[in-house]
């Protein structure tokens, strides 16, 4: 009979056949047919109808307009890198109708801002933040500014043609493009997450942080770099307010227009002949911030009654070219702004450094125009080599790569006080895209076609045009190579005047005092002669 407190011998036969059940229990096979060890679930799954949050299946992928917007961002990005691909080939070779008079660095800068903005937001597409968010409206304000920019400055707008347009318009449209994917994505994430966890997941894993964190940097880079292409922008503007001196005139069927000025009024000689106008070719630099202080003196002086000087493409104040363009096309484009200006010979050619190339070849395709030949240290055709060699090449594409950003241009006009004066045609000149551009077109021809070309004005050149040559005496003890070139310079014609070495002249011979007597004495020589 049962205890009616029962027994302690019952007790402990129910709690051994409770033990029994429970190792019983334990020796089943878990669901997955293997015994518990340390990968078993510690907590019971969820019987609420609700996944977990880490689950797989909690997904913005879920929905069908988060899968279009990813479906839409990788055609949109396709579509931006064949553009930027056609960009890269056109700094190398102009496709037709797609020539910019500007350097064409700025559409290639705000085509690879949108292929990184398209980029950045499929990679970091599941993972959408407030900081990417923000940091794309941030980039689409300022394309949004250097649309506008473009679109208002008459002279931007002309530079950038309808390729500059339509790459900042892309660039613009893109970056607010990706707002608003971020946020459909953000959306999709909360609706998945509510549907079937039951509420939004507020936490990240260690993963979506990182994730998080790097694409903030990425975008606080991109948005330093659409800074500073949006202060330059504004900078070419002020600089576009500068009026030239002169003319600008479209040559080469309308493609670009080329700078050409003339001072003095035309004379005539005591037989009623028209006297010879100087023609100047400037060397490596525009002739507004090298050659012109001498030429202007000896018109001053009396020495020479008149003479015209223009910008080669991509200097001060013309425009760049279509690429290739080699010596003789930009004589081509010279013949042909001085026909629109009115300008007719007897020309005597003055001309300094690589700028005696261009000259030559003018010479020969006017042969019954050209009175003289004046080279002031100029570069011979065997020595196009130097300013034609693929580092040097490659090293002005990266400069225009990085041009648009105007770090350097941005630094001088802040810190150095540099003027509208100097970045269009003085001291730093040299930094802007468009003299860039042109320094790597001359760059990409100088050892073909341009040396072809001289080397034919060679032959073709009249052996009784007078000729004067005038060396630097620091460049010629310097360079034996160089010093036989300028003697072989003195051959060109039968009918050398004078040959001078200066002897403490740089390359820039008029630098000096005696440099600047010595061409302003030869100058009046060679337009007196008959």
């Amino acid at each position: 009979m049962v205890s009616l407190w029962g027994s302690k011998n019952g007790d402990e036969q129910q709690q051994n056949e409770a033990d029994d059940v429970d190792n019983e229990s334990n020796r089943q096979p878990s669901r997955h047919g293997r015994d518990p060890d340390e990968r078993t679930r510690l907590l019971p799954p969820r019987n609420d109808g609700y996944l977990d949050p880490d689950d797989p299946a909690v997904s913005p992928y879920n929905l069908f307009s988060v899968r279009a917007v990813r479906y839409v961002s990788v055609l949109f990005l396709i579509i931006s890198f064949l553009w930027w691909v056609l960009l890269l080939v056109s700094i190398f070779v102009s496709p037709p109708t797609m020539h910019s008079r500007g350097s064409g660095f700025f559409d290639f800068s705000f085509t690879t801002l949108t292929v990184g903005n398209l980029l950045i937001g499929l990679l970091f597409f599941s993972t959408p933040s407030k900081a990417m968010e923000i940091s794309s409206l941030i980039i689409a304000g300022f394309l949004l500014l250097d649309m506008i920019i473009v679109l208002a400055v008459q002279r931007l707008r002309s530079e950038e043609g309808w390729v500059g347009i339509a790459s900042v318009v892309w660039a613009t449209a893109m970056a607010l493009y990706n707002v608003m994917s971020d946020r459909v994505v953000a959306w999709g994430k909360r609706e998945e997450e509510e549907r079937l966890t039951g509420r939004k997941e507020s936490r990240r894993t260690l993963r979506e942080w990182c994730a998080v964190l790097t694409a903030t940097v990425i975008m606080i880079i991109m948005i330093i770099i659409t800074v500073f292409l949006t202060a330059t922008l504004i900078l070419r503007s002020r600089d576009a307010t500068l009026k030239p001196p002169g003319e600008r005139y479209l040559v080469d069927g309308d493609k670009y227009k080329l700078h050409l000025a003339c001072v003095g009024n035309i004379t005539y000689n005591k037989h009623g002949e028209r006297k010879s106008t100087v023609l100047v070719e400037a060397g490596e630099y525009p002739f507004e911030d090298t050659m012109d202080d001498w030429i202007y003196n000896s018109y001053q002086n009396g020495t020479i009654d008149r003479y015209c000087y223009y910008d080669r493409p991509g200097l001060a104040w013309s425009d760049n070219a279509p690429s290739p363009h080699s010596a003789g096309m930009t004589s081509d484009a010279l013949s042909e702004a001085l026909a629109r200006a009115g300008e007719e010979g007897p020309w005597v050619l003055v001309s300094a450094g690589v700028g005696s190339i261009y000259s030559r070849i003018f010479s020969s395709r006017h042969v019954r125009d050209v009175r003289g030949l004046f080279l002031i240290d100029g570069l011979h055709e065997d020595l196009l080599h130097r300013i034609g060699s693929p580092s040097r090449g490659f090293i002005l594409w990266a400069r225009g790569i990085i041009s648009p950003l105007g770090y350097d241009r941005l630094f001088g006009a802040i810190f150095k006080g540099r003027t509208r004066e100097d970045r269009v045609y003085g001291k730093s000149a040299y930094q802007a895209g468009k003299f860039i551009k042109a320094k790597l077109q001359e760059n990409l021809v100088a050892d073909s076609l341009t040396k072809n070309e001289v080397s034919q004005a060679r032959n073709i050149q009249t052996p009784g045009t007078p000729l004067v040559v005038v060396s630097s005496g620091i460049e010629v003890r310097k360079d034996n190579e160089w010093e036989r070139k300028q003697e072989d310079l003195t051959k060109i014609t039968d009918n050398l005047l004078s040959r001078d070495v200066v002897n403490r002249a740089p390359h820039q011979v008029w630098l000096t005092l005696e440099g600047r007597m010595i061409l302003e004495k030869r100058l009046g020589e060679l337009v007196r002669a008959k």
